[in-house]
């Protein structure tokens, strides 16, 4: 079955590169495009087999499953342009998040689909978000969640904590590495310690901690617990970001809703225009 890509920007080339190296889909039933079209040609250099389209009517035509992985008002002018090339026995997927998945369906004869990958999901980890559209046909339902299984573990979420769970799958390594980032800051100007050799423990440390949630050693809860002696160092650190950190992660929910929504209300009008 030919799979198209249009968009091969960060995303698109990830959720590329994820699908070759997971066995999902092999290069030679991938067909791509790009407004920049080097871009493409660039993917095609690692993954010879891939066929590089010029525009997407082509990728469309020749492909059953069609992936969108540009912008959100690029995606309405994708659809816009190209809504009789998806047809019945297509399905159609989008990878944003402010994009309900029954607009899609409104505006063409294609099943529909969404999937919000992470940039986890390179590492053939991490979680991917499925919503499927009420006519979405059963066996494009089975074909992403096996596709996606073999580089994520897939979730069908409704559409309803679309953008919380975005947040947390999608978003969530950025918040991280921020997070990190500022603790590294914090290290080289109070301590002796040098920025190289707080990035190497730090980066360690994640990649141990993810090591051991994934094995399931422990819960996070049952780590903190196990770390945080009572009376101890941890304890003390622990005490001082029940402190300061206070409602911070409630305010970037509501930051993240409220940009949200003022995006799909823009894509809305858009789509229906």
């Amino acid at each position: 079955m030919k799979v198209g890509i249009i968009g091969t920007g960060n995303m698109g080339t990830i959720l590329t590169e994820a699908l070759i190296n997971g066995g999902a889909v092999s290069p030679s039933e991938l067909i791509i495009t790009n407004r920049t079209i080097g871009k493409a040609y660039k993917l095609q250099t690692s993954y010879e087999e891939i066929t590089v389209a010029q525009r997407p009517d082509e990728v469309i035509n020749e492909a059953k499953l069609i992936f969108i992985c540009v912008k959100p008002l690029d995606i309405v002018k994708v659809i816009q342009e190209n809504r009789k090339f998806f047809t019945g026995e297509k399905c159609l997927v989008s990878i944003t998040s402010p994009i309900e998945v029954k607009w899609l369906e409104k505006s063409v004869a294609s099943s529909c689909a969404r999937v919000i990958p992470s940039i986890t999901n390179r590492a053939l980890s991490g979680v991917s978000l499925l919503t499927f559209g009420e006519g979405c046909k059963d066996p494009w339902r089975v074909i992403l969640k096996e596709m996606f299984s073999k580089v994520s573990v897939p979730v069908e979420i409704d559409e309803s904590i679309v953008r919380v769970a975005s947040d947390i799958v999608s978003c969530g390594p950025a918040f991280y590495c921020y997070l990190t980032r500022k603790l590294i800051d914090a290290a080289v100007k109070e301590t002796n310690i040098d920025e190289k050799t707080a990035t190497i423990l730090s980066e360690s440390m994640l990649a141990g901690l993810g090591e051991l949630l994934k094995k399931g050693y422990y819960s996070l809860p049952a780590l903190q617990e196990k770390v945080c002696v009572k009376g101890g160092i941890t304890g003390e650190g622990i005490d001082v970001l029940q402190r300061e950190t206070g409602d911070m992660f409630e305010k970037l929910f509501r930051a993240t809703h409220k940009k949200f929504a003022a995006e799909a209300d823009v894509i809305e009008k858009a789509f229906f225009s």
